[in-house]
Formats: structure tokens, sequence, C-alpha cells
């Protein structure tokens, strides 16, 4: 089966599975305005004007448009820095970005800055973004926008394979960085949090995590979606609060063991 077939299948069934109310996204970053994937618009080109990373992202996943985006169509920084596309500058390093308005000093802007995840400055110079059920092109990681209970249904299924705990960087800044760098330097899945950015701007929820995972582990994240499933832990469900709750036979052996 052609390997996009195989991607916008599983776009859909993720869409089916978890309930999604925006299209789980393919992500690429690349390496030159050569490998721009046909169809895709640009900002500045089409739209008239820059964007910031995160509605260009929003407009992947509200309106299904393939966006992509070079540091000249980009009006926020973040995602310049983050993602390798120029040099940070001193300023930046020194901790000013976040001082005065939102840390005590620049030392603390400073160790913002410090664990600001960034790329390889010069290896990619732009990124685009589609739903997954249509993007033309081969995705570095797919990017799900969903709430708590979604989140706890796609981490099941993560952890159908190997049992671990995902362990991530959290920040309150930057969410197309940290959903996307952090993903593509650990080559693991990764949380992240809206920032006010995607909040204030380009229509995040308030109920909204982002997970992001290598397009390599989706064919485990299905897998494990599927078994967990013969569980009843899928979605739809409806809740139920008493004392009958139906916990599997092995919750009950450990609680006679201790």
């Amino acid at each position: 089966m052609d390997k996009f077939n195989v991607l916008h299948e599983y776009g859909e069934e993720i869409e089916r599975r978890i309930r999604l109310k925006t299209f789980p996204l393919a992500i690429k970053l690349l390496g030159s305005e050569a490998d721009t994937p046909e169809g895709a618009f640009r900002p500045l080109r089409d739209l008239g004007h820059r964007m910031p990373l995160c509605q260009g992202y929003a407009l992947s996943r509200r309106e299904g448009w393939p966006i992509a985006m070079f540091k000249e169509d980009m009006i926020c920084f973040e995602p310049i820095v983050g993602y390798g596309f120029a040099q940070p500058p001193k300023y930046f390093l020194e901790g000013n970005n976040r001082f005065p308005e939102d840390v005590k000093d620049l030392e603390a802007g400073k160790n913002y800055a410090g664990d600001f995840p960034r790329l390889e400055v010069g290896k990619y110079k732009g990124v685009v973004s589609a739903p997954l059920t249509t993007a033309n092109f081969e995705p570095d990681l797919v990017m799900i926008y969903c709430n708590s209970e979604q989140i706890s249904l796609l981490l099941l299924g993560r952890e159908y394979k190997h049992g671990h705990d995902l362990k991530c960087s959290l920040s309150s800044h930057a969410a197309c960085v940290y959903s996307v760098v952090t993903a593509m330097t650990s080559g693991d899945y990764q949380v992240a949090i809206p920032c006010r950015g995607d909040r204030y701007i380009a229509l995040a929820g308030d109920d909204e995590f982002i997970l992001s995972l290598p397009v390599q582990k989706l064919d485990d994240l299905i897998e494990g979606l599927r078994y967990v499933e013969r569980s009843n832990s899928k979605l739809p469900r409806t809740p139920l609060m008493g004392d009958t709750y139906p916990f599997p036979p092995s919750y009950f052996k450990i609680l006679d063991m201790m």
C-alpha cells in the first residue's frame, strides 16, 4: 500500500478513536524552499503578511490548509531560534526576552534561554504542516491537540509496547518549540502545554494539551490503541461512579496481596 495512504488511514483512525475536535497534524522540517510540498500556502506570498507559527498550525488543524513557513514568513522569533533557522542573538541568550515581564531578574531569564530547546542552526530552513489525513509529504512528526481524557488514552496506547512512563520538559512558553524540537531531538513522544500565544492568538482551547510523536512510532501507537480497546479503554465512554466499578482481576489480586 502507498505510504501516503497508510498515513491518511492512520489519521482517520486517530480521529475516530480519539474523537478529536481538530485534525491531527503531519509536521515536516524542510531543508530548503525547494522542498516545499506542492500546494502548500506561504503566508507572506499568498496571504500578504507574516504570522506566528502557532497560527499556521491552527490553520492546518482547524481549516485543513497545508502551510509552509520559513523565517521570512514568521513574526514570532521563538520558532526561528528553536528550529535553528537563525543563530539566537546575544540579547536573547542573556535573558532579556523574559526579563522584566516574566521573571524577577536577568539570571532567571538566562536560565530560560539556556533551557530553550534548539535544533542545529542551519540544518533546516522551514517547516510545513497539514492534516495527517491529507498530507502529500512524509512527516517527521505527528502533532495532536487533545483534551485530558484524549491524551490519557493516547498515552495508554503509547505504553502498550513497553510500559514505561513518558518523561518530558514542560514550559509555559513556546508551545510550537517544545512540541516539535524536543520530540525531534529525543526521538520520543512529547507533551506540551499551549502557550500564551497559542491560546491568545491561535485559538488553542482551555482544555487542550499537545501530544507529538515521531512518525516512526505511529505504527506502535495505532497497535496500542487497538489493543487497549479490548478492555474497553476507548472513546466515547460513559463515566461510572459507585461501589461496583469493574476493576480488572489483577487489581483485586494485588489488593488481596497487600
